[in-house]
């Protein structure tokens, strides 16, 4: 069966200068295994693909059911030097949220 990922999750996304911060956030337990299995840095760069041209780092943050990635070289130079319509990333949690999970 697949789901949408804002079926378990919330997010919030931001800049780091070029890099792209999404902070994924697990509804309950179940939710954060599933997150935890399913959100792969590969998928995530696949995602994004078109959007992000650097690495994607993932840190995990157990305690709060949550999941961290850094998506570098996404943001055309960061917010006060990129030509891009977001150029802070906060959209980024929401495209992110829509991503369809297998569970």
């Amino acid at each position: 069966m697949k789901i949408k990922l804002l079926e378990i999750a919330h997010g919030r996304s931001g800049d780091k200068g070029d890099a792209a911060n999404i902070g994924i956030i697990a509804n309950d337990d179940k939710g954060f295994e599933i997150i935890k299995k399913q959100l792969t840095t590969e998928k995530v760069k696949t995602h994004f693909e078109g959007i992000c041209f650097g690495e994607v780092e993932r840190f995990e943050l157990p305690n709060l059911r949550a999941l961290n990635f850094l998506l570098h070289n996404t943001l055309g130079g960061g917010g006060t030097v990129s030509l891009k319509h977001d150029a802070q990333g906060k959209t980024l949690a929401a495209a992110l949220l829509r991503m369809e999970l297998d569970v």
